[in-house]
């Protein structure tokens, strides 16, 4: 989904997230941590990288065998994005730490222009009515 190069972007993002998530019947904790990781990826762009050469930034998502990748697309910045270490008193450095705990393994892949920040999750689906929801395997439809 591509989205406007803006702080509002982000709940933008989580609202869609969030719902693809229950839609595919994934347990509640997982989609509060795949949220988490979005905000923590799209802030981090937003505040640290230029905006893609459209004046936006891009998000995705997948999910197929109760995993979930999500990506965060930019124009990239000046810095690698790496999980920094900061003093118990600094106000911020800690996305991508929280990224790193939260995620199976994350990473940043560069394609031209563009730096694409991604993180993999286990999203397991739940138990819904005495039944396995099987949720259509594959990349989950943009909201809009």
């Amino acid at each position: 989904m591509l989205l406007p190069y803006a702080p509002t972007s982000v709940a933008v993002a989580r609202q869609c997230l969030s719902a693809d998530l229950e839609e595919c019947g994934v347990f509640a904790t997982a989609i509060e941590d795949a949220v988490l990781v979005v905000s923590e990826l799209l802030s981090n762009a937003l505040r640290h990288a230029h905006p893609l050469p459209s004046g936006q930034i891009k998000a995705t998502w997948d999910w197929a065998d109760d995993h979930l990748e999500v990506t965060v697309s930019d124009g990239g910045a000046t810095t690698e994005p790496r999980a920094a270490r900061p003093a118990l008193s600094s106000l911020g450095g800690r996305g991508l730490g929280i990224v790193e705990f939260l995620a199976e393994r994350w990473g940043v892949r560069h394609d031209e222009e563009m730096t694409t920040v991604w993180a993999v999750l286990h999203a397991p689906v739940g138990v819904l009515n005495s039944q396995v929801r099987t949720p259509e395997i594959g990349a989950l439809h943009e909201c809009g």
